[in-house]
């Protein structure tokens, strides 16, 4: 990445390059996160294009008997509008299963898309629905769940919601993953909050699907380091670890991510591509419950996974529609160029 240079007036401590390596060294210049990251874009096998349309076909008519008529359906997108408790009891009732779960339910902080609870009825809400996701996934399958801070009154100001929830359902907490990220808010009486976590449950904890090489991270310092004449590290790359470094979707008139929407909490595909490839495999069923600007659905189906949301309300069920649209045009006119490019 290249390093932007700073000049500042160094009278000032934070603007000395004693004192301040970005002033000495430059800064990495902003990389926003793309409309979609270029493995989503990829085109598919015929065979895998074929499984797909087939395994779409059968899953649609099986949600209409259940659920009824989606808000939308089109190549393996799904999307239901209504309350996911409602929702998710009436997928019990079905013979489908989900095979990977990833969302991110409202914090209880008062943002424009939920309604304020008390901590206790809060936390049983969440209860609820964690159980009823626990329900409809299949005997390999997984849960990601992203939280982050709420306070709890009397207790404490940011408390971190996996404290809370952890063991409300009867699924089996693997792992915590940190995201990290660089923007955020700033504050004066705290430190300035630059994480969120992820919380990785699986159903069976001695059976589950996980694949460690899709996920590789290969920028490994020393490639070539052997031990007793071995390589010490996977031809692959290293294991990416339980801290993940991916940039927030930003805003600003200059800074704002090309995969922006109107949604106001919404996380990068970057993430949950990764999550998406280590917990899942093609043509599979991948739910979010709580789908938003469906961040989740536009990386199910860029990686060869079908994706099933629920969405409350109207107006962001509308907004997850224009943004799929606009990814599979994005999508068409990126093989097209792959296949000019081949001639």
């Amino acid at each position: 990445m290249r390093k932007v240079p700073i000049t500042e007036d160094d009278s000032r401590k934070i603007a000395n390059q004693n004192y301040n390596t970005y002033i000495s060294e430059g800064i990495d210049s902003h990389q926003s996160t793309q409309v979609a990251p270029s493995q989503l874009l990829q085109p598919f096998s015929e065979e895998l294009e074929h499984q797909l349309i087939c395994r779409f076909q059968s899953v649609k008519e099986q949600l209409i008997d259940h659920l009824g008529q989606p808000f939308y359906a089109d190549a393996g997108f799904i999307l239901y509008q209504g309350d996911l408790i409602d929702l998710l009891n009436k997928l019990s009732h079905s013979n489908l299963c989900i095979d990977l779960t990833v969302t991110s339910p409202p914090y209880n902080i008062g943002k424009e898309y939920e309604k304020p609870m008390v901590i206790e009825e809060y936390i049983a809400w969440c209860a609820k629905w964690m159980n009823q996701i626990y329900q409809v996934t299949t005997p390999k399958g997984s849960f990601w769940l992203n939280v982050g801070y709420l306070e709890v009154p009397d207790k404490g100001l940011c408390v971190p919601i996996p404290y809370l929830l952890w063991d409300k359902s009867p699924f089996y907490l693997l792992q915590e993953v940190v995201w990290k990220y660089g923007a955020g808010v700033s504050t004066k009486y705290r430190l300035s909050p630059r994480n969120e976590k992820w919380m990785f449950y699986v159903k069976n904890n001695q059976d589950y699907t996980f694949n460690l090489d899709e996920i590789r991270d290969p920028n490994v310092k020393y490639p070539n380091q052997k031990k007793n004449g071995k390589y010490r590290c996977n031809p692959l790359g290293k294991n990416p670890s339980d801290v993940w470094d991916f940039p927030k979707v930003t805003t600003g008139k200059k800074r704002s991510s090309k995969e922006r929407t109107g949604h106001p909490a919404q996380f990068p595909l970057g993430v949950v591509q990764r999550v998406i490839k280590a917990s899942s495999n093609p043509t599979e069923l991948i739910l979010d419950p709580f789908a938003g600007s469906c961040s989740t659905g536009i990386a199910a189906i860029g990686l060869g996974r079908l994706f099933l949301g629920f969405e409350i309300r109207p107006d962001y069920c509308e907004m997850a529609v224009a943004r799929f649209q606009k990814f599979q045009e994005e999508k068409k006119n990126s093989s097209t160029y792959i296949q000019q490019s081949l001639f």
